[in-house]
């Protein structure tokens, strides 16, 4: 899971692996797998630095080199 703020200042860990999409409009804006939309303060590169840290910590990258 990773950590991410709601625009509220509300922090929530989030699934990386459910995400569909994620876009800046202007505010950072994820799509998840299940329809639903996430908006957060976390810049689109601070989110895929966080997804690539979390797949390191679980070895993901052992299977897909």
């Amino acid at each position: 899971m990773i950590e991410l703020t709601r625009l509220s200042g509300v922090e929530f860990w989030l699934n990386p692996h459910q995400i569909e999409y994620i876009e800046r409009v202007p505010d950072t804006s994820i799509a998840m797998l299940s329809g639903k939309r996430v908006t957060v303060k976390e810049s689109v590169q601070d989110i895929i630095s966080k997804i690539v840290e979390y797949r390191r910590l679980i070895g993901a990258f052992k299977n897909e080199e």
